[in-house]
């Protein structure tokens, strides 16, 4: 359906040839665009109707007291589930630790949360298919165990700053407030209420719109650069600095995504041109995972409650994990 109305857009009615350069890259722009953007709201609506199920304050109850391998494995789980964006970073990071959750386990859920998510999900789908999806999030959530793991076994608590452990977390929960005398039946009957579900609803609605608000811009620009490389860009030097046979491509790619800000939004477009240009689908999805994971505003943030030791720690672990992972996409794809 996108593939044709984009044909018929260049050809029929712009009356250019898909074979030209602008051609290919304007039928490649509107295409990613209108396909993402259908695929976006239905995902994000989903989605955002689960999470009304469990606010932020019910994240941290879920992850208080339990065992850490548990622990850790939830966070990394919870991080998919309940996606939260950079801004969000420090408010979560101060609950965290204030509801005791140990440090490792926090940073899990930090890792897990920006480098897997709805948006990511669906692009990754509609780029690779459901299978290279899936491995993409079992990967994401094994680098967010094992780097939370490596943080926590530094014990590194002593690098957050002192003002963290006085604070209070302020979180407040939206639905169904604790500590009521409501059994559980009775509990169930209240959250699929008529009420309930209408409110849940228009959540998941507002929600996509407010999303869709907050990144159409970089959606437009990612895909942008992305059909400017797809139709413009000379496919040899692409494929001489990043392609299959450069073994250094991955780590390059890795390092330039370090100190880049976008999002899988803005990302995925341009992953999408290289790999079409015979970029390796591990570098590519490295740049990525480097851009979604290691943000320099998010490393900005956590500067606010974390010292630079911690923050060097982070970042060198998860770089790693990153590189790994792409040398192990390029092994298997």
């Amino acid at each position: 359906m996108f593939n044709q109305l984009a044909t018929w857009l260049v050809v029929d009615v712009l009356n250019m040839e898909l074979s030209s350069r602008l051609g290919g890259a304007l039928h490649f722009f509107i295409y990613d665009t209108t396909k993402i953007l259908f695929l976006l709201a239905v995902m994000i609506f989903g989605i955002s109707f689960i999470r009304s199920f469990f606010p932020p304050e019910k994240v941290k109850e879920w992850l208080e007291g339990r065992r850490k391998g548990a622990a850790s494995v939830m966070a990394a789980v919870l991080g998919v589930l309940s996606p939260f964006c950079s801004c969000s970073t420090v408010p979560l990071f101060i609950g965290f630790v204030e509801a005791g959750i140990p440090l490792g386990i926090t940073f899990t859920f930090l890792i897990s949360s920006p480098i897997v998510n709805e948006i990511s999900l669906v692009m990754l789908f509609s780029i690779f298919g459901w299978k290279v999806a899936l491995i993409y999030v079992l990967a994401g959530m094994t680098l967010a165990i094992v780097a939370g793991a490596i943080i926590g076994k530094l014990k590194m608590e002593k690098h957050v700053e002192s003002y963290v452990y006085e604070i209070a977390a302020g979180q407040e929960e939206v639905h169904m407030q604790e500590g009521d005398s409501r059994t559980f039946s009775e509990k169930m009957k209240a959250v699929f209420s008529r009420d309930e579900l209408k409110e849940r609803t228009i959540f998941a609605a507002r929600n996509v719109v407010e999303t869709v608000q907050k990144i159409w811009l970089y959606l437009l620009i990612g895909i942008g650069i992305g059909a400017f490389i797809h139709g413009y860009a000379p496919q040899d030097l692409l494929v001489k600095y990043a392609g299959e046979g450069n073994f250094f491509a991955v780590p390059i790619a890795t390092l330039l995504g370090v100190p880049l800000y976008s999002n899988a939004v803005g990302s995925l477009p341009i992953v999408e041109a290289l790999l079409n240009k015979g970029v390796g689908a591990g570098t590519a999805l490295a740049f990525m995972m480097a851009i979604t994971a290691l943000s320099l505003p998010e490393m900005i943030l956590l500067r606010k409650v974390i010292k630079p030791k911690l923050i060097a720690v982070f970042v060198g672990v998860v770089a790693t994990g990153i590189i790994l992972i792409g040398y192990g996409f390029n092994a298997i794809l």
